[in-house]
């Protein structure tokens, strides 16, 4: 089973919520970063803290969850180590992990339901890395060129 760490805005408070839940139900070892309150928050804090919990080793696998997924999933991007993948449904989920080693998943709270983001998880969580031709392209992700 995995660390996961798992942070939202205010918009995904109750997805949050939810995922956190269910994942340990898996068995899932699980960090909830917050918020915990329905006061409106700036996704980039908690983008970032999520960042910063997957970048150090804190957790093997990051849930980045917003209103839309987009704002939260360049914050998490902006940390190197970090590869964000924004994802709507399974298959993207899959070939996220699959062909770029993504460690972190987005989602939005406002595009899909509960049951689609825990099919998302479930592929990505279940998908190992590729490797081969793959790695030489993800190595290029932490490194762009001058």
């Amino acid at each position: 089973m995995a660390r996961i760490a798992i942070a939202s805005d205010h918009a995904a408070l109750g997805l949050k919520a939810e995922l956190a839940t269910w994942l340990q139900d898996q068995g899932h070892e699980v960090a909830d970063l917050g918020p915990n309150e329905p006061a409106s928050v700036d996704y980039p804090d908690y983008g970032y803290k999520l960042a910063q919990a997957v970048s150090g080793k804190d957790a093997d696998f990051g849930v980045a969850l917003c209103g839309s997924g987009i704002g939260i999933s360049i914050a998490v991007n902006r940390v190197a180590a970090c590869r964000c993948a924004l994802v709507s449904e399974p298959l993207s989920a899959s070939l996220a992990r699959e062909h770029n080693d993504a460690n972190v998943i987005a989602m939005g709270a406002r595009m899909i339901g509960s049951e689609m983001a825990k099919a998302c998880l479930t592929a990505f969580l279940a998908t190992p890395f590729g490797g081969d031709r793959h790695q030489r392209r993800v190595d290029k992700l932490g490194t762009p060129p001058a």
